[in-house]
């Protein structure tokens, strides 16, 4: 199949995105299942994705379209960066609500594309770095369900993970 070729995919709402496989190959779900089948004219569905989510990867996918193959960094986590750097044009696409950053990371995970899912996840580090207890409860809408009996246990059992009310 040809990078310019166009495929259709049809998100779970019915929506029809037509997508140049050069495009979308950076799923590799999606490329392993193109190269199998050969069939572009027909729609493709996706059954997990909606059309709002899908308008996203569909997105990120054709800015990162020419981007180099990606190859996983092995990287020595005590040796990690404590900053983790995002390019500016992904911080922008990733300006979104917390349910619509969720269903992008599920949908690229889902779709097996694994530079969106590593730089969405460095999106959520560092939303949540830095933060305590209650922000992160607030964050993700979470309620404080521990007595303080229970934080008190934890508290001793655990002392180095500083549980506390902030």
């Amino acid at each position: 199949m040809h990078n310019s070729s166009i495929v259709k995919l049809q998100s779970n709402d019915g929506q029809v995105f037509e997508v140049a496989y050069g495009t979308i190959k950076q799923s590799q779900t999606m490329e392993a299942l193109l190269e199998e089948f050969d069939y572009p004219e027909d729609v493709i569905p996706i059954p997990n994705i909606n059309s709002a989510t899908l308008a996203k990867i569909v997105e990120w996918c054709e800015h990162h379209k020419n981007d180099p193959a990606y190859v996983e960094e092995e990287v020595d986590p005590l040796r990690r960066h404590t900053s983790i750097e995002v390019p500016e044009w992904d911080r922008n696409f990733f300006n979104v609500s917390q349910e619509m950053l969720s269903d992008i990371l599920n949908a690229a995970h889902y779709l097996s594309i694994t530079p969106l899912v590593q730089i969405g996840c460095k999106m959520v580090a560092n939303l949540i770095k830095g933060k305590s207890t209650e922000q992160l409860r607030e964050l993700f809408g979470m309620e404080d369900d521990f007595t303080e009996e229970q934080k008190q246990a934890l508290r001793e059992e655990y002392p180095w993970a500083n549980v506390d009310d902030n």
